[in-house]
């Protein structure tokens, strides 16, 4: 379970006029085994609560507890591991290594917790008649199939996301959410999303609304939807 308890974080001097305060003392609580959505428009501050939650950034104040050890309390390499064990992240844009193919990509994220059966991860995806093939060689959905078998690889107990869909069209789109969410009931991984769109969130079981830094509701769908069934 994430605890994020009173979480403060501002960018720039407090002095500086143009200092921005991201977040203004935010508490969330992420179950394990649930799909939370973070929702708001851009500049509302979720995804900087999603870094935060993931031990990407620090807050300025405030605490970050997971199982009930305050990770905001380790030191950066200690985080760097914390990350590197116990988190999986996919964003937008896909950060594949172009030199890399499919196999390659996946195998190394697999291999930074021990996982030689990171290639069932690409079966499931729909991938498998794909290894050998480089990011160049794949379209926009298939490539971020590959971020999504490259971030479950390693196993991790919560998977992060921030606007997965936002660089594809409608179809893939409705293709990778049901991929993602098929692949958390099967490997039962917490899992937080950031999005702008209030049709996803229909998908997760919480859904948390945030505005200039602030938590303005929240509330538990209770017939979530799948990615097939959403507007769009």
């Amino acid at each position: 379970m994430i605890e994020i308890i009173n979480a403060v974080k501002t960018y720039g001097s407090g002095e500086n006029a143009n200092a921005t305060a991201a977040l203004k003392g935010v508490s969330l609580t992420v179950k394990d085994g649930g799909f939370t959505v973070l929702l708001g428009a851009s500049g509302s501050g979720k995804s900087t609560l999603l870094h935060i939650a993931s031990a990407l950034e620090r807050p300025d104040s405030g605490e970050v507890r997971y199982d009930g050890t305050d990770i905001t309390s380790l030191s950066d390499a200690q985080l760097t591991d914390f990350r590197k064990e116990k988190v999986g992240f996919i964003f937008q844009q896909y950060y594949l290594l172009p030199n890399l193919n499919v196999d390659k990509n996946v195998k190394m994220s697999a291999g930074l917790t021990g996982n030689r059966d990171y290639r069932s991860i690409i079966e499931a995806v729909g991938l498998g008649g794909k290894l050998k093939k480089f990011p160049s060689e794949l379209s926009g959905g298939e490539q971020q199939r590959v971020s999504i078998a490259r971030a479950l690889a390693k196993k991790p107990q919560v998977l992060f996301l921030d606007e997965p869909t936002g660089a594809l069209d409608e179809e893939t789109g409705r293709q990778v959410l049901d991929y993602i969410c098929r692949m958390q009931k099967e490997l039962k991984f917490a899992m937080v999303m950031v999005t702008h769109n209030a049709n996803i969130a229909e998908m997760a079981d919480t859904v948390v609304k945030i505005n200039s830094g602030m938590i303005t509701g929240t509330f538990n769908n209770e017939n979530c939807k799948t990615a097939y069934e959403i507007g769009w």
